[in-house]
């Protein structure tokens, strides 16, 4: 058996600041250095063997925080990926999205960060995410959990949403559900090239 971690980085600066991130570089916030540090303490004692990121600061950020405070691993390889990386939110990346709402309307605001298949303008709908992470998740992460190697996930909340939906058989409309909140680490066990949700 082998463990897979999904990590959603800790908060961003342009979270605090409830802005459109997607695909756009920024920091971890004050608050999202915490996170990461708590999700560390959680996890401190499983030795991870891999480790896969997103090509975004905040989550290789909030990974080598981890693990700085892990104390079972022997420096795992860290693979960094743009595939892991957050849903682009095309033009409202940026933004604020109280100031979205009032120029766009709530329920058209909520439709393109809610909706399975709706992306928001020069963006990307969660079904089009997924057909970035599915292959990264099926190609090169279940690999390392078929070899036994337990995996850290440190990415995004939409890019981790995919994979959820994915590996729980979640419909369309049961994911639009899913929170997916900051520095909270998720384990799943993969035995018989199954995922099961670990307590």
């Amino acid at each position: 058996m082998a463990l897979m971690v999904l990590l959603r980085h800790g908060q961003s600066v342009w979270n605090a600041e409830n802005r459109f991130t997607g695909w756009v570089d920024v920091d971890l916030s004050p608050k999202g250095i915490i996170e990461a540090e708590a999700a560390g303490d959680t996890l401190a004692d499983v030795c991870f063997d891999v480790i896969h990121t997103s090509a975004l600061m905040r989550a290789q950020r909030t990974a080598a925080i981890v693990m700085e405070r892990n104390r079972a691993s022997n420096n795992p390889p860290v693979h960094r990926d743009e595939r892991l990386n957050e849903r682009h939110y095309g033009a409202l990346q940026g933004l604020n999205k109280d100031e979205t709402r009032e120029m766009h309307g709530a329920e058209q605001v909520h439709i393109w960060r809610r909706s399975f298949n709706v992306p928001p303008p020069e963006g990307e709908s969660l079904e089009m995410c997924a057909k970035r992470t599915l292959p990264y998740l099926h190609e090169v992460i279940v690999p390392d959990l078929e070899a036994g190697s337990n995996i850290l996930v440190a990415a995004h909340g939409n890019s981790l949403r995919s994979i959820v939906m994915a590996i729980e058989n979640l419909t369309p409309e049961q994911i639009l559900s899913v929170e997916i909140p900051t520095g909270s680490p998720i384990l799943y066990e993969f035995k018989t090239g199954q995922f099961h949700l670990a307590n």
